[in-house]
């Protein structure tokens, strides 16, 4: 696994995907942290952490559709699979490098909390608890996006393909609670809020550790890792 990890890091930096991927995002952030923290004067960054989950939505796609489809695309897929490497292995590996970088421009993106001293309004101080729960519910969140993009890329020898195709199930899992006010059954409400990605994100903008959302993103991200390496799997040997 340390094998495929290295090498797929070292991929995203010896093409221009990784570079474009990094500043794309900064700049999306910073444009973002701009407008819904710094120009109103607040320190309360849970505003900007939502528009970045579902900027996520496009973003991280980009990040993870070669990971698998590329290899199909040039045939290379072959010789992974029969490299002395476990199928789990290949995928963690794979999962893990998308993931590095995408915390990599997570972590740059905390330095803008920096400038908050200054801009935040004095009524208003700086709340330490929210603002690492509301960038930790984004790395959870984002995890959960990047196993979803390295399932989907799986399942086709397409980049752009596995890149839609990601998108629209992100949109899903991160819209689907949006319905609840159109529907009166409870049922049916709390099912759609159980699958909603988004909803468990409030607790953690309030600085609360909600260890069930932890528990359930951890659990999201093993489901679709462990349906990647059922579909490689599948294909080893067929």
């Amino acid at each position: 696994m340390t094998a495929i990890f290295r090498r797929e890091l070292r991929s995203y930096f010896t093409t221009p995907l990784g570079y474009v991927f990094c500043a794309v995002y900064l700049a999306a952030s910073g444009f973002l942290f701009a407008v819904f923290t710094l120009r109103s004067g607040t320190s309360d960054v849970s505003s900007f952490s939502r528009m970045m989950i579902f900027g996520f939505v496009v973003l991280l796609p980009v990040l993870t559709m070669r990971t698998f489809s590329e290899e199909k695309r040039l045939r290379t897929d072959q010789l992974l699979l029969t490299s002395p490497v476990s199928v789990t292995g290949i995928v963690l590996g794979k999962f893990l490098s998308a993931l590095t970088v995408f915390a990599g421009s997570l972590l740059l993106s905390c330095l803008y909390v920096i400038p908050l001293g200054r801009y935040a309004a004095e009524h208003s101080p700086v709340n330490g608890a929210r603002t690492f729960g509301c960038f930790f519910a984004m790395f959870l969140i984002g995890m959960c996006f990047i196993a979803v993009g390295i399932f989907v890329s799986t399942l086709t020898e397409s980049p752009v393909a596995a890149a839609i195709g990601t998108m629209a199930i992100l949109i899903l899992f991160s819209t689907v609670s949006l319905f609840n006010g159109m529907i009166d059954s409870y049922a049916v409400r709390t099912v759609l809020s159980w699958f909603s990605v988004y909803a468990r994100f409030a607790n953690f903008a309030y600085g609360i550790f909600d260890f069930s959302a932890l528990v359930y993103y951890l659990s999201f991200t093993a489901v679709f890792l462990f349906l990647a390496v059922r579909v490689t799997d599948r294909r080893r040997w067929s």
